[in-house]
């Protein structure tokens, strides 16, 4: 994104100097700059883009100061036309879709304002362990890979390198993958599991595994899915969040550390607009609107490398903001990382990313082998628009459906044709127009804007997908 304007000095308005400050403070790409004659009334365009192309049929909707909505055109170009002054948010939505930023807030005092773009991204499509789950279009789920546990769905526990449908499984629009367990969340807001339950991680009351789906006791409502190494994590409609299975580390946020069989709700959280989790660690994602400055993560469970971003080690059983990081839009969890994308909005160029915890193996990708307890920017990197976390490696989306990797690469998780580990970021030769990702134990799967889907890494399981158990070293195709 770009900031064109003219001169502020010849711009003889009172009322436009004054609020200067909070125009670069909440968004701004502005193409065109109209003198106090028409301060009255503005124009609002922009686009909105998916995987490097336009996406069309998606609704802006307008509140605040006027309320409307515009549709993108197959350009994926939407228009307001003139709208009289104030302060407007615009949020954009599509099924199966997730916007960077989240929304806009637009301050209109004698400024036309175009190009006020948006990223997309698919949310809840892939999810990858030792077995990998995948979402298609038509709301039916299909798993492969490891199933010692029943964690495919489909009533045996035999593992199986080519996808499979989940029998009896439909309308679902968001999919998550535990060590051993699988969760989906269906259109009417109920979430049903399946898989290893030794700790109560399929929320159904028991502590017995189950080989084909069964629902999540007494949940409704819900909005987004997580699942940890063997705990489970919901977001509702409501901005609370709720978890289930194991609590050994306080990752289930209540303020204990007894497992649970059905879910809790997390303590003190609201206005969450995402969730994710790691092998003992949860964190959320607030965007409360109207607050400047928020998009604000909390983080709670393990903290045994610093993972919770609160700069200690200490665990933690209810939720604390991580130090020092606003304006995030999307999050990840790996064992013992974590992982954001920022868009401060009034920042030319970001999209930037930020990482902490475990650094072992390069995957914080700030050049360097040492745990960070804070924050810290990766390197060389803007113009993101999602991040995955596995084990101890990363993955991250750039708006042009470009991947970059970095960390641990013992199995060829990094995509690159070797196996030597990479403490710097650097993209995927040949790999493009990608437009969801997800990241394994130690391996990765892609969803690329031609419907195909590619794999890479880890594959004792056959959890690639290309009917071998032989490690990839570069993506490939899945049949």
């Amino acid at each position: 994104e770009t900031i064109s304007m003219m001169n502020y000095g010849k711009l003889k308005c009172a009322r436009f100097s004054l609020t200067m400050s909070v125009l670069l403070l909440i968004v701004i790409v502005m193409t065109m700059v109209s003198g106090c004659s028409s301060e009255d009334s503005q124009n609002i365009s922009g686009q909105i883009t998916a995987g490097g192309s336009a996406l069309s049929g998606v609704t802006i909707t307008m509140t605040g100061a006027i309320s409307a909505s515009a549709t993108t055109d197959p350009n994926g170009n939407y228009t307001f036309g003139s709208i009289q002054s104030g302060t407007v948010i615009l949020t954009p939505s599509l099924t199966g879709y997730t916007f960077s930023p989240l929304s806009r807030t637009v301050l209109l005092l004698g400024v036309d304002l175009a190009g006020l773009n948006f990223s997309s991204y698919f949310s809840g499509q892939l999810a990858t362990s030792y077995h990998t789950v995948y979402r298609k279009n038509n709301g039916t789920v299909w798993t492969w890979g490891n199933n010692s546990n029943g964690q495919l769905g489909d009533g045996t526990t035999t593992d199986r390198a080519t996808p499979m449908p989940v029998s009896g499984l439909a309308g679902v629009s968001a999919v998550a993958a535990g060590s051993a367990h699988s969760v989906a969340l269906k259109n009417d807001g109920t979430v049903w599991a399946w898989g290893s339950n030794s700790n109560g991680q399929l929320g159904d009351g028991t502590t017995t595994d189950r080989a084909t789906p069964m629902p999540v006791s007494g949940l409704t409502g819900v909005t987004a899915i997580a699942a940890g190494s063997a705990h489970t994590v919901a977001l509702k409609n409501d901005g609370t969040v709720w978890a289930w299975g194991s609590n050994s580390k306080g990752q289930l946020g209540n303020g204990t550390t007894t497992d649970r069989s059905t879910p809790v709700q997390v303590s003190t959280l609201v206005g969450i607009t995402a969730v994710a989790a790691g092998a003992s660690h949860s964190i959320a994602l607030r965007n409360i609107v109207g607050v400047i400055n928020d998009g604000t993560i909390w983080a709670w469970g393990s903290n045994s490398n610093g993972q919770l971003g609160n700069g200690t080690t200490v665990d933690t059983w209810i939720p604390i903001q991580v130090s020092g990081l606003t304006g995030v839009t999307a999050i990840a969890a790996g064992s013992a990382h974590t992982v954001a994308v920022r868009n401060i909005f009034s920042l030319i160029n970001d999209g930037t990313l930020w990482a902490w915890g475990s650094n072992g193996n390069g995957q914080l990708g700030n050049g360097t082998t040492t745990d960070s307890w804070t924050p810290v920017m990766v390197s060389g990197l803007s113009l993101m628009t999602t991040i995955a976390a596995g084990f101890n490696h990363t993955i991250a989306l750039m708006y042009n459906g470009v991947i970059w990797t970095w960390g641990n690469n013992s199995n060829g998780q990094l995509g690159d044709g070797t196996t030597t580990e990479r403490w710097v970021v650097a993209p995927i030769s040949g790999l493009t127009g990608v437009m969801a990702i997800a990241a394994g134990t130690k391996n990765n799967i892609v969803l690329r804007n031609d419907s195909t889907l590619q794999a890479w890494g880890y594959n004792n399981k056959g959890q690639l997908g290309d009917g071998t158990t032989i490690d990839k070293l570069t993506p490939v195709l899945i049949p």
